[in-house]
């Protein structure tokens, strides 16, 4: 009996079986991250660059068609409008068929109207208006497609630093959209405008053909599967193909199509995606009047200088996105490290059980918006008083800086809550801000010539003050209706 009791005390052997370990999240190493994301940022470039380019050319075009300029601002507003629809087509396609396929169509047809745009005859008004809206539908919905490249390849822990960099692209094409414009439209007239981004968008659609792989998870997984179509796969695998790939299971079903809107009835996510919406709406209205009251306010500054001043808030966007990624990922280690201690070492409970996901991208939110409405409402008064240009120009990069800090850190939490409807809530993002970026242009002008810039631009700033609510909201309530999401998708699976 004693005998039996030792060798129930004795401990066990350790099993001479070896443990798997766990399987990454994604196959690709850190560097064909790092290639993937550079490829996807520079297909998003098109979207702000397309609307941007064309701004220097209105006075030629409505010169070249006998047409007001009104009549010729309405294929902007047009654009605009097309630019927040397309990617709730293209965005939720691509959460079912794959991105990479999207990517490449919406390329292809982004040329083939740039190259009607370019050959558009002078007496043919409508065929420009037409051939604007699918020019938008083309390249407005490579943003959403990136984001969810990267919702695909990256974890929490990783996600923030990469799209910061993917930012880069789709941000700083509103700064040297109208540098390029204007000098192409100046030296080589205005149909050199689409011949440059028809030549420009399909040497992308080409590079991606040849090196982009699919990354949908429902199609590769974590990249370890080999897509089930040609069409996913890219004529020149270099990219991953160290990883050995299984074939696809016989008969997988397809991931059924869903409807993007319905991801605005929890009340988390429409919260963030409004009030990104509003500061980035805000942004615009600062970029669509630059040249507007400093040609009022300095009329010493010819069409070239007015355009160089636009790299000021395009250095501050670019260095807002760069910067930003690192914070993400430094804070959500940070939070991470102390959420770890708090639950005794626990990798996955620190992963799924309640972790604050909001406190770890959203902390420094507040202290982001302060910088930007003061950056704002200083602008305006500094333009209106005709102070030295250098006051301006330095407040419209802090303007570049702290918008995108904001809106970066904003769009990877909407990413983290939704990591496998990442293009389709990226189409919603991009629904509301096109919308409500359209309102603020069309009314800007209007607003300038009532209040002056000094008001105007205060106005501007108490737009982001009145929102900042939403920012507090949902960080104090936002875990409770994200458990109650996890927990109802649990119940339907």
């Amino acid at each position: 009996m004693t005998e039996d009791k030792r060798d129930e005390t004795r401990p066990t052997p350790p099993s001479s079986i070896p443990e798997e370990p766990p399987e990454p999240y994604s196959v690709y190493s850190s560097k064909e991250k790092w290639i993937i994301v550079a490829l996807i940022s520079y297909g998003g470039l098109f979207s702000p660059l397309s609307s941007n380019i064309y701004f220097p050319a209105i006075p030629i075009l409505s010169e070249a068609f006998h047409k007001s300029t009104e009549l010729i601002n309405l294929t902007v507003t047009m654009y605009i409008v097309f630019q927040a629809l397309a990617p709730m087509f293209w965005g939720t396609l691509a959460d079912s068929w794959g991105r990479r396929p999207m990517f490449i169509c919406c390329l292809i047809l982004l040329a083939i109207s740039c190259v009607g745009l370019a050959l558009v005859p002078l007496n043919a008004y409508w065929l420009l208006l037409v051939l604007r809206c699918f020019q938008a539908a083309g390249s407005a919905s490579t943003i959403a497609l990136g984001a969810g490249v990267i919702g695909d390849i990256s974890g929490r822990a990783e996600r923030g630093g990469f799209l910061g960099v993917y930012n880069i692209g789709p941000m700083v094409g509103p700064a040297i959209g109208p540098v390029i414009g204007g000098a192409l439209a100046e030296h080589l007239g205005w149909r050199s405008i689409f011949w440059f981004l028809c030549i420009a968008s399909a040497t992308c659609a080409v590079i991606l053909i040849l090196l982009l792989p699919e990354t949908l998870r429902a199609l590769v997984g974590n990249g370890s599967i080999c897509p089930p179509s040609p069409l996913s796969r890219p004529l020149l695998p270099l990219i991953g193909r160290s990883h050995a790939r299984t074939p696809p299971p016989p008969n997988r079903p397809r991931k059924p199509f869903q409807n993007p809107l319905r991801l605005l009835l929890n009340l988390d996510i429409l919260l963030l995606l409004t009030f990104n919406g509003l500061v980035c709406a805000v942004f615009y209205g600062v970029t669509a009047s630059i040249s507007t009251i400093l040609s009022d306010q300095y009329p010493e500054l010819n069409e070239t200088e007015l355009g160089l001043c636009f790299l000021a808030i395009g250095g501050g966007m670019l260095f807002g996105s760069m910067t930003s990624g690192r914070i993400l990922d430094w804070d959500y280690q940070r939070v991470k490290r102390r959420f770890l201690v708090s639950r005794g070492g626990d990798m996955e409970k620190a992963q799924y059980d309640g972790f604050p996901i909001e406190q770890a991208r959203m902390r420094l939110i507040p202290v982001l918006l302060i910088f930007y409405v003061a950056s704002c409402a200083a602008y305006g008064w500094c333009v209106q008083e005709r102070t030295n240009l250098s006051g301006p120009l330095i407040l419209l990069i802090g303007i570049g800086f702290f918008s995108m800090m904001v809106m970066n850190a904003t769009q990877t939490l909407i990413l983290d809550l939704v990591p496998d409807q990442s293009s389709s809530v990226t189409a919603c993002n991009n629904l509301l801000r096109g919308g409500l970026s359209a309102i603020m242009v069309a009314v800007i002008d209007l607003i300038l010539r009532a209040l002056k810039p000094g008001w105007t631009y205060v106005l501007l700033a108490g737009i982001c003050v009145v929102t900042s609510p939403m920012v507090f909201v949902v960080l104090r309530i936002g875990p409770v209706w994200r458990g109650k999401r996890r927990k109802l998708m649990t119940n339907d699976s």
